[in-house]
């Protein structure tokens, strides 16, 4: 049995620069901050970089990013299907930020941080279900099916571990802002070269173990 391929914040500061480190979010919480010198792929863009991931993987290893874990490990399943193997932060931002270490925020980004895409789901769905059952009081009982099936999605983005709604939000405009939009096909080029996060920056933790780049998890 393979061990669960996953790095905890400490590990992964101290195995920065041998790691590509992609980060799945949306532009908009990229800009915000992220690992110092992650690769932004959106999760809905993913598909497209599966041959750029293929070849980065193939010669490094891949770091998996999110806000705190969850979408991260459903890229690591996806990739995982295509027969690439990447290690997912524990975590994700949130808890590399909890510890401490720095993140990078990309010049000309947003001034105000985006809020991250689990809280922006839970604002949909908090308003959707109080909508559904005002409207079911007010109006007609058949409104609060809304309520139901808001319900019914949570329930089955929990048990599949995707969700609808956090795509479907990611495409909006705001996610998408000119101010922190991604040039893919540059991302994809930087990844078929292989570019890794470079230097380690300084926040209180252990010693950097090194610059080469280690073996493809689980191979």
């Amino acid at each position: 049995m393979h061990a669960p391929l996953m790095l905890d914040p400490d590990q992964a500061r101290t195995r920065l620069t041998e790691l590509t480190v992609v980060d799945v979010r949306t532009p908009g919480e990229y800009a915000s901050g992220h690992v110092p010198g992650a690769l932004n792929v959106p999760l809905d863009r993913l598909d497209r970089a599966v041959p750029a991931l293929r070849e980065a993987a193939a010669s490094g290893t891949l770091l998996l990013v999110c806000q705190s874990g969850n979408r991260s490990a459903g890229a690591r399943t996806r990739l995982a299907d295509q027969g690439i193997a990447a290690y997912d932060l524990d975590g994700g931002t949130s808890g590399w930020a909890a510890r401490g270490h720095v993140l990078e925020r990309p010049a000309g980004g947003p001034a105000k941080p985006a809020w991250a895409m689990d809280r922006q789901v839970r604002l949909v769905a908090g308003s959707l279900v109080l909508l559904g059952l005002a409207l079911g009081l007010l109006i007609h009982p058949a409104f609060q099916l809304l309520a139901a099936g808001v319900a019914g999605g949570l329930v089955f983005s929990a048990l599949t571990n995707t969700c609808g709604m956090a795509l479907m939000l990611s495409r909006l405009p705001y996610n998408r802002g000119s101010a922190c939009a991604v040039d893919l096909e540059a991302t994809l080029t930087r990844l078929r070269q292989g570019a890794g996060s470079g230097s380690v920056p300084d926040s209180g933790s252990g010693p950097d173990s090194g610059s080469g780049r280690g073996p493809v998890p689980g191979a």
